[in-house]
């Protein structure tokens, strides 16, 4: 398969996950015989500071003429400091999620067999945690009217959404169940909001279309307590875009560290892969940097476009690497000379190598990753 790719590093830790990420495609494109070309494209504070837009029109173009996006991150201390910046790097991801139309964030959750004792939960209670949330990403409140009063005191945002933008996501949510467990549980705050009792109302019309589909209802404050208490009881959960940004980053310690979580950003044309975790400032250039995030966001363009050999290579890559911590400091503090860049060369090596199993420790630690 012949596929443009853009890549969009974005700032703080965003090009060295993202690097990564390239090397295990270039990898898979070399064992499945595939033809992937990259063009990378400035994003966010880096695109700010060179032509004051933190997304460019040149950056939209190469977009919009490739096949899929892999996204690094955004954001630089600069503007998380500076409350009043007129222009700041995350209005360049939301200008990028309207302009492609990409209307369905879906993030995977799941705990792996090998970092449960890192959770700060229970094992017992995360253990067999597997959650796919489908969160509506280009309305509501983010995108909504907003308004400051003249005189300061007095601000609004507005919260809005149409029958449509429910009900093409929702769509997504239910058919994606019936390859899963069957099950969609809508989170809202139906009994207070008139946008949310809109989504009940719709939700349930399009569940009438998959018989086979449980549909429940948790409202936001409850699902946020379940989603601690026991998460194993979701399966696909679908939701509104303030919503989901919350649930999904508080789901984001089931796994133990933010870092091992990807995601997917699609509409009808255009597709977006990217970890979820932030820019990390604070990691920038140290290698710390966990790029298994990045990574299944790569697995996850793979799926996208159909290629599922070749997107369930990468995942077993990712968990042979957690399963010998070959992993960087956030999961695995006993080996903490293991770099960003020495858990990209595992990974690719294992594609190369997927019957090696096992391991020279003293290579990983003199910087190289050779499986003999």
């Amino acid at each position: 398969m012949n596929l443009n790719i853009a890549v969009l590093p974005g700032d703080g830790i965003g090009p060295e996950v993202t690097s990564q990420a390239i090397k295990v495609l270039k990898a898979i494109a070399t064992e499945f015989d595939h033809n992937f070309k990259f063009t990378n494209a400035d994003v966010g504070a880096i695109a700010i500071d060179k032509y004051n837009d933190p997304l460019p029109e040149e950056t939209l173009d190469v977009c919009m003429s490739t096949d899929a996006i892999l996204f690094g991150a955004i954001g630089d201390p600069k503007y998380d400091n500076d409350p009043t910046a007129k222009v700041r790097p995350e209005q360049g991801l939301l200008k990028l999620r309207k302009e492609l139309g990409l209307f369905a964030n879906i993030r995977p959750v799941k705990a792996y067999e090998t970092l449960l004792e890192k959770s700060p939960l229970k094992r017992n209670i995360i253990e067999g945690t597997d959650i796919s949330i489908y969160r509506e990403l280009t309305g509501g409140i983010y995108f909504g009217e907003k308004h400051l009063s003249e005189d300061g005191n007095v601000a609004s945002d507005l919260c809005e959404y149409s029958r449509e933008e429910i009900e093409r996501i929702a769509h997504l949510a239910f058919k994606a169940a019936q390859s899963r467990n069957y099950k969609v549980t809508l989170v809202d705050k139906a009994n207070v909001l008139e946008s949310s009792r809109l989504w009940r109302k719709v939700v349930g019309e399009v569940a009438e279309q998959y018989k086979d589909v449980t549909l429940d209802f948790l409202f936001v404050d409850n699902a946020a307590m379940q989603m601690i208490l026991n998460p194993k009881q979701f399966d696909v959960v679908l939701t509104e875009n303030m919503f989901g940004d919350i649930i999904s980053d508080e789901a984001s310690v089931i796994g133990g560290s933010i870092g091992l979580l990807a995601s997917a950003s699609v509409g009808e044309k255009y597709a977006m892969f990217e970890p979820i975790h932030g820019s990390f400032p604070q990691a920038k250039g140290r290698g710390i940097a966990n790029p298994i995030a990045s990574i299944l966001s790569a697995a996850m363009l793979l799926e996208h476009f159909n290629l599922h050999n070749e997107a369930e290579l990468v995942n077993l890559a990712v968990e042979k690497s957690l399963k010998l911590h070959i992993s960087t400091p956030d999961v695995n503090e006993k080996h903490d000379n293991i770099t960003t860049n020495k858990v990209g060369d595992f990974i690719q090596d294992f594609i190369h190598n997927p019957n090696d199993t096992n391991l020279n420790f003293t290579n990983i630690h003199l910087g190289q990753s050779t499986i003999i």
